[in-house]
């Protein structure tokens, strides 16, 4: 289903990849493809993209999704050449596209969306580490806050639910809610959300394989019993 809140409709495409758009048509995507939430889908109407880190970088899926005219936002440390798929560098990207590097903590203006970027990671002494190691150290990748008709749009990426975060100003807050072990679980992201106190919760980002299985319903009531406004788009949950 399309869900709808203030001047945005968003829709969960599978894994990371949600849509966003704004009343006046703009239209934004975080992550796009990978395990085929893409597969046949041409949307091609991206204004903007935005890319967290390696794990989540498929130039097939950005392509698929973006506008002739779209800018492609990339954090630095995204590198082709550390990535065993079949994917083109930045660089390749960057012919076809306006592509933007950002750092940890930098801002980007695209047409009237702002992007700012966050550090995002597990903390190799939090509640996913093993022994001190981690799926996602920190450096490997960032979160966005993006600004898109004045609504707020929070996506996290693969990260902790770090108590940064809450320091954000969100409206919407696009949950990554996995079993815990290389991102936030569903208890860790109901946390976050009573810190953010956002307008709207979506969660994304799970059930796509074993490691990120989670019960959104669970997860929903957690977060409504929070006084939090919360909705399910559960249509391509599964893909």
């Amino acid at each position: 289903m399309t869900v709808r809140h203030d001047n945005l409709t968003v829709e969960w495409l599978g894994y990371a990849t949600a849509r966003l758009e704004t009343s006046d048509g703009t239209v934004a995507y975080t992550d796009p493809g990978r395990y085929g939430v893409l597969e046949d889908y041409w949307g091609k109407d991206a204004d903007l993209v935005v890319v967290t880190h390696n794990h989540h970088y498929s130039t097939d899926g950005i392509r698929s999704v973006a506008g002739d005219d779209a800018t492609i936002v990339v954090y630095e440390g995204v590198d082709a050449s550390e990535i065993d798929r079949d994917v083109d560098s930045v660089d390749e990207l960057a012919a076809e596209f306006e592509v933007v590097r950002v750092g940890e903590e930098d801002r980007v203006t695209v047409g009237d969306a702002t992007v700012w970027s966050v550090p995002a990671y597990n903390d190799p002494e939090g509640p996913n580490a093993q022994d001190g190691e981690v799926a996602h150290p920190p450096g490997l990748g960032v979160g966005y806050l993006l600004s898109l008709s004045g609504t707020t749009v929070f996506w996290q990426g693969d990260s902790d639910a770090l108590d940064g975060f809450a320091e954000l100003d969100v409206s919407l807050y696009l949950a990554n809610i996995g079993n815990g072990g290389i991102v936030s679980d569903r208890h860790q992201a109901a946390d976050l959300a009573e810190k953010l106190d956002p307008d709207l919760v979506v969660p994304i980002h799970y059930d796509t394989f074993e490691q990120l299985e989670a019960d959104d319903d669970a997860f929903a009531a957690d977060v409504a019993s929070r006084s939090i406004p919360v909705a399910l788009d559960r249509r391509s949950a599964n893909q």
